[in-house]
């Protein structure tokens, strides 16, 4: 045989050095095409070693660093999305209980995804909006919303008739947190209105 043999699939997708990847950048990095890479990876799942959490998209199994908020930056293929809300505000150890579903916020439109990882709820905010976040952890897993835009895009929510973005059965407020942060990212909100509640909101929960 001419040429040096051919690697496994498997180790190209440990090259990625990251737990999601799609069949396409696989096919890439491999140089094989994508139905025969498909083919591989379709193998890899009988066997355990992948997870397909949908058409063209594939994370490993026994990953350490696989969560459902691996997920995020490939929900909503032509848009960003960063983790917010409920989700963000018990990663902050904000509120306490852990949200059952993932909730993410995005300039794409709003839709519940289900994947093998979690359930996600996307909500779609103005571009304006769209800021405050920061790449979460060492290795840059997923976009995270900070403590105070978490707060305040869970009250703009709740401001639009979703109160369950603003029934907190208990809050606890970090020492680094900052109301005066909170308010400027409020007074972003272009709709008069709904700022009016946000801001008479974060003064109620500030305590003033």
């Amino acid at each position: 045989m001419n040429g040096k043999p051919r690697e496994p699939l498997i180790k190209f997708v440990r090259k990625l050095r990251r737990p999601v990847f799609t069949t396409r950048e696989l096919s890439a990095l491999a140089g094989k095409s994508l139905s025969t890479t498909s083919q591989g990876l379709r193998y890899l799942t009988e066997q355990g070693i992948l997870i397909k959490i949908r058409r063209g998209l594939w994370a490993e199994a026994d990953g350490d660093r696989l969560s459902a908020y691996s997920l995020v930056s490939f929900l909503v293929p032509g848009h960003r999305a960063y983790v917010s809300f409920l989700s963000a505000l018990h990663l902050h150890g904000i509120i306490e209980q852990t949200p059952q579903v993932n909730t993410i916020a995005s300039t794409a439109h709003s839709r519940t995804i289900r994947t093998p990882l979690g359930t996600f709820r996307i909500h779609q905010i103005s571009p304006g909006m769209f800021a405050g976040f920061d790449w979460n952890g060492p290795d840059r897993a997923f976009l995270l919303a900070s403590a105070e835009k978490a707060l305040v895009d869970s009250l703009y929510l709740s401001a639009h008739r979703k109160k369950q973005y603003g029934n907190f059965s208990e809050l606890e407020f970090p020492g680094s947190f900052s109301f005066a942060k909170a308010g400027q990212w409020a007074r972003r909100i272009r709709a008069q209105r709904v700022q009016a509640i946000v801001l008479r909101e974060l003064d109620r929960l500030s305590g003033r």
